[in-house]
């Protein structure tokens, strides 16, 4: 009897599973398992050389330091280079913002609104000068939310909270380079219905073979915004370093009365006569300083 039970039982069962979902009777059929964790990913050198030729093939890996090789902070050679990585990156990305940034203030362009309770606005700024210049002419207030924003920035990026809410790591602990946690699913407040990363959506419906390729674009794009914001500051401030053809906002002298009112004065060094120069107030060609250019 106890044999015809048992025989019962497992046809049943049997019957149950065939006629069940496929996915629901392979989870009855397998025993339980524990949760496994994804295990990390770290690039080491080898990855550096493929992501080299992949960058640049005619220079190829190319690393005169020994930054690469070494353990910083006792960390292993691999959170090194995960950790120079992710600087790379990040440091691209604020360069090709400077630069963009950079052109579009050498050339007056700004928002049209104030930008203090005082009512001072962003054309008064502009009137200072180049970036350099309207960056000292910001009140104190200002720049300290600026570097304020930042430093929450990076701290969010840092922290392996808010990176393991995004499905992410810490780029020092098996994590992709680059990446910055969803400031929606940390549970931050966004007052616009769009995500500081990709907030259009573009890369959510890409093939990983074409953001592969994207990232490299990415990489190439930053270092030579970083070589490009490093030009235009060096232009703007290290004497006989300047081009020869610029926007007034780099040498310009700022003695009008506009600049008083924001405590500010910026005296630029003579120019040699000749000198290619384009003013608010005309085009300078071969008149020279003494001409009033």
């Amino acid at each position: 009897l106890e044999a015809v039970k048992t025989i019962i039982a497992q046809e049943m069962s049997l019957s149950l599973l065939s006629s069940a979902p496929v996915g629901f009777a392979a989870a009855l059929l397998r025993a339980p398992a524990a949760a496994r964790s994804t295990p990390p990913v770290m690039e080491t050198i080898d990855d550096l050389k493929s992501l080299a030729v992949k960058a640049n093939p005619v220079v190829g890996y190319w690393n005169p330091t020994p930054l690469a090789d070494m353990g910083f902070w006792g960390q292993s050679q691999e959170a090194t280079i995960g950790f120079l990585r992710h600087a790379e990156l990040k440091h691209g990305r604020v360069a090709m913002a400077a630069f963009v940034g950079f052109c579009l203030q050498s050339n007056g362009v700004h928002f049209p609104w104030a930008c203090t309770l005082e009512g001072t606005t962003f054309g008064d700024i502009a009137a200072a000068g180049g970036p350099a210049a309207q960056w000292d002419a910001l009140p104190t207030n200002a720049k300290l939310q600026i570097l304020l924003l930042i430093g929450f920035f990076e701290l969010l990026s840092e922290n392996t909270y808010a990176l393991a809410q995004s499905g992410q790591k810490h780029y020092m602990r098996g994590g992709k380079p680059g990446v910055f946690p969803s400031l929606k699913k940390v549970g931050i407040p966004v007052p616009v219905p769009l995500d500081l990363w990709d907030p259009f959506g573009f890369t959510a419906k890409m093939s990983q073979e074409k953001k592969d390729a994207k990232l490299v674009t990415e990489l190439n794009n930053g270092r030579a915004a970083m070589l490009g914001i490093m030009g235009f500051v060096a232009a703007s401030k290290v004497p006989r370093a300047r081009a020869r053809a610029r926007t007034h906002t780099l040498t310009h002298t700022h003695t009008h009365s506009h600049t008083l009112s924001l405590t500010h004065t910026h005296t630029a060094r003579p120019r040699a006569p000749g000198l290619a120069l384009s003013t608010p107030y005309g085009s300078c060609l071969g008149r020279g300083v003494a001409r009033g250019c």
